[in-house]
């Protein structure tokens, strides 16, 4: 069955291009031209995949990425003229998976797509959770890499169990955190980079790549990646 996705774009030759190059892929696409008509689609249906600008009328991508935050767990590729550094920071900490910045090359938003949907799509199988050779028994509390055991604290499953739920997605040190901390905790952000150090060298395998100055995200296949 085809990938649904949603397309939120004020600018309709734009908005058309986007829609005509997917479906030429055999996605299946709807679109929306303002904000209020695109977050009412996704109150409506269960997309795959939500392609949003960040400049709309009546409701602008950030509150419409906040609300489909709060609604569940929806990729999200933000797609948008506002290129600096705050924008994307701003994007990501409303928890967007992807940020790409106009004017854009259609064959790497299809590489995007194509991602961003692979990685949605492996994370989850029953109460086990996968990630290429990396596996998760959340009922048991276990981490196991190419069916090995790796000691872990409760800490640092918690911070891996929390990435591969959002695996591709990009977390800052403050939304781990809030996750794994609470929001109650004042101490050094640094903690987050200390845990993330022990976890690296007791996987040994590259699959959490740093952002830098922003913060981690959990991918498959960075071997040869710097940490």
């Amino acid at each position: 069955m085809p990938a649904a996705i949603l397309v939120i774009e004020d600018d309709y030759y734009i908005q058309e291009l986007i829609a005509e190059f997917l479906r030429a892929q055999q996605y299946e696409v709807e679109t929306a031209s303002d904000g209020l008509e695109g977050w009412g689609k996704c109150q409506s249906k269960a997309y795959d995949l939500v392609i949003l600008d960040l400049m709309l009328p009546s409701m602008d991508g950030y509150a419409i990425c906040r609300h489909i935050r709060e609604k569940g767990d929806t990729p999200i590729i933000v797609l948008t003229a506002l290129g600096e550094e705050k924008d994307q920071l701003k994007a990501f900490e409303e928890e967007a998976d992807d940020f790409i910045t106009k004017p854009f090359s259609f064959h790497v938003l299809m590489k995007r797509v194509e991602a961003v949907l692979r990685r949605t799509r492996s994370v989850q199988s029953g109460d086990q959770l996968f990630d290429g050779r990396l596996r998760l028994d959340a009922d048991a509390y276990k981490v196991f890499v190419d069916g090995k055991l790796i000691d872990t604290t409760t800490k640092e499953f918690d911070i891996l169990h929390t990435l591969i739920h959002n695996a591709g997605r990009i977390m800052t040190r403050d939304m781990l955190l809030d996750k794994i901390w609470g929001y109650d905790y004042f101490g050094d952000s640094r903690i987050v980079d200390a845990h993330i150090k022990n976890i690296r060298k007791k996987l040994g395998i590259s699959v959490i790549r740093t952002v830098k100055g922003v913060g981690y995200s959990l991918e498959s296949e960075l071997a040869g990646v710097g940490g």
